[in-house]
């Protein structure tokens, strides 16, 4: 273990990533979790911190473990089929923890899409599925393109508009490819709550503007972005849209709460998500033709000297080379707390 104090607000450290499961599996299993369930959350908390989203990874995990005092999670539920109709099923998620719940969903489209080519599992009354791009990385594993995408508490003001109605709603989508999967994960607000919260943690600002302050005025400083609790949608009103359409599909296939509802518990739990998969129809052509894509792509003249142009999920997998082979950055503060829980 090596510990470092960079110019961050908070002390950090770096912990191996068989430590740092470790733990989380330590405290799981210390609440009562089914050895199993413990072992696959503990592995994807994990995860998120290896591949850089610190924010759904060791950052999350306190939360997490609250929820389960509160009955928020409920550790021993697990999902029940309620209706499938053609390539849908409709599945309720008792509440069961997200990620594990979140899984399942790609595990049954991934079949559904061996099956037909195509499969869209659609839960409700889930939790936080913590990283949506875990499932994306899920569904690319098994030779699946993957479309995921999830309602939640509002946190973005429709476009237009001051206060919170719409919720950040990721969406995720995922290509396979051989020399490193392609995924998309993105809030529809600039930048996500996590985020904004681990610029305010490292007392740094904004590359771009994220919101509003106080004043109304657009802004860098995430600690004035999260008190005037106006996110800037990502695209302006496009972003707005989309996350607007997002929870009418999400609400629509799953029968479950909408973000409204959501809100109103005042707590994010009980959400609902969609997962759809689409067997790859050809892998020979797929793999020539995205190579053309991002091969264009890559011409593009970088905007400053030595930049590099990036496709979703490049900077993921040098994150986790690195982090494997150095060690996962932490918070002191909260890496202690975990510790001492």
């Amino acid at each position: 273990m090596s510990y470092e104090v960079g110019i961050n607000y908070f002390s950090t450290m770096k912990i191996p990533f068989e430590e740092l499961k470790a733990e989380f599996l330590r405290v799981l299993l210390k609440q009562n979790f089914e050895p199993q369930k413990a072992e696959q959350c503990a592995a994807i908390f994990a995860e998120n911190s290896r591949d850089g989203v610190y924010t759904h990874g060791l950052n999350r995990f306190p939360t997490f473990v609250d929820y389960i005092k509160q009955g928020l999670i409920d550790s021993y539920a697990q999902p029940t089929l309620e209706k499938t109709f053609g390539l849908i099923e409709q599945w309720n998620g008792n509440l069961a923890p997200g990620m594990l719940n979140a899984r399942f969903c790609t595990e049954r489209a991934v079949a559904l899409a061996k099956e037909h080519g195509m499969g869209c599992v659609a839960i409700r009354n889930t939790n936080h599925w913590m990283r949506g791009g875990t499932y994306g990385w899920q569904a690319a594993e098994a030779g699946c393109i993957g479309i995921h995408f999830t309602n939640t508490i509002a946190l973005v003001p429709p476009w237009g508009g001051i206060d919170p109605r719409l919720g950040n709603n990721p969406l995720v989508i995922a290509v396979p490819r051989a020399e490193g999967h392609i995924v998309l994960d993105m809030a529809m607000s600039q930048y996500s709550m996590g985020k904004l919260m681990q610029y305010q943690g490292n007392n740094e600002e904004l590359p771009l503007p994220g919101g509003y302050d106080e004043a109304g005025e657009l802004s860098t400083d995430p600690g004035a972005i999260i008190r005037s609790k106006r996110l800037l949608p990502v695209g302006f009103w496009k972003g707005s849209g989309l996350a607007l359409m997002l929870d009418l599909l999400v609400t629509i296939l799953s029968q479950g709460k909408s973000t409204a509802r959501i809100t109103e518990s005042t707590v994010e739990s009980g959400v609902g998500q969609v997962f759809i998969c689409i067997k790859d129809p050809d892998k020979e052509t797929t793999s020539r033709l995205t190579e053309q894509i991002l091969e264009f792509t890559k011409t593009s003249r970088p905007d400053t000297e030595g930049g590099i142009i990036a496709y979703p999920g490049e900077n993921t997998l040098r994150t986790r080379i690195r982090n494997l082979k150095e060690g996962i950055p932490v918070r002191e503060d909260i890496w202690n707390k975990v510790r001492a829980m």
